[in-house]
């Protein structure tokens, strides 16, 4: 047997792989208990309606920081019979380009009843609902939402995740007294353990020190 014709491609391959995830990130769904993952952006369940480059797993990844700060939320909700289920984390800044490409096709509205029924695709990027760079880049921000243990099922909200709607704000008093308290309930459960929240989605978190406030990764999520 030729030894370095054999082990070198295996170290190599290795290597490789080892290269595809930022040191210093984790998959959350090995870290944080009972966690539900439906990672939108990596199925066509999302506002562009196609895969979103980048995306070829459903992993969600997080920096360490935020991972062990997002397991103590978890662990926190777990006694009520409650659970997270997650819909983004890491995003790649090439999926980032992907959704600035896509908001500038504005003939492809598929997705539109079901995501931003009420506002003008050409008004996207006025209104902030796209944008060249995204928080989720810099591996400490979280799209989620609360779920019954048991059933797996999702509280009600209010609205869907990434509904372009001023009625997906937090404070938005659109939705019952139900819907704000179980938005109400996510918001103060991320508060308490280090994150903060975007003023305009119920569902976006960001751990308030991140490890890497100015870096934007590339890496693929697979």
């Amino acid at each position: 047997m030729n030894f370095h014709k054999t082990i070198l491609p295996l170290f190599f391959a290795t290597a490789l792989f080892s290269q595809t995830i930022a040191e210093g990130f984790v998959d959350i769904s090995k870290s944080v208990p009972n966690i539900v993952i439906e990672l939108r952006y990596a199925s066509e369940n999302n506002f562009v309606g196609q895969v979103i480059e980048g995306y070829e797993a459903p992993v969600c990844y997080l920096s360490l920081p935020a991972s062990n700060a997002l397991k103590e939320v978890a662990e926190e909700l777990a006694p009520f019979g409650l659970g997270l289920k997650v819909f983004d984390a890491y995003r790649p800044q090439r999926s980032v380009n992907h959704f600035v490409r896509w908001a500038k096709e504005l003939s492809d509205t598929k997705m539109k009843e079901k995501y931003y029924p009420n506002v003008n695709k050409s008004e996207l990027f006025e209104k902030g609902y796209i944008a060249a760079h995204s928080g989720h880049s810099r591996g400490s921000t979280i799209d989620l939402t609360l779920i019954d243990l048991a059933t797996k099922k999702e509280l009600d909200m209010g609205t869907g995740f990434d509904f372009f709607s001023p009625v997906s704000w937090p404070t938005s008093i659109e939705v019952s007294a139900q819907q704000r308290a179980n938005r109400l309930l996510l918001h103060s459960v991320m508060l308490r353990h280090g994150f903060r929240a975007l003023p305009e989605e119920w569902w976006h978190f960001t751990l308030s020190n991140e490890p890497y406030p100015t870096s934007y990764f590339d890496f693929v999520v697979r």
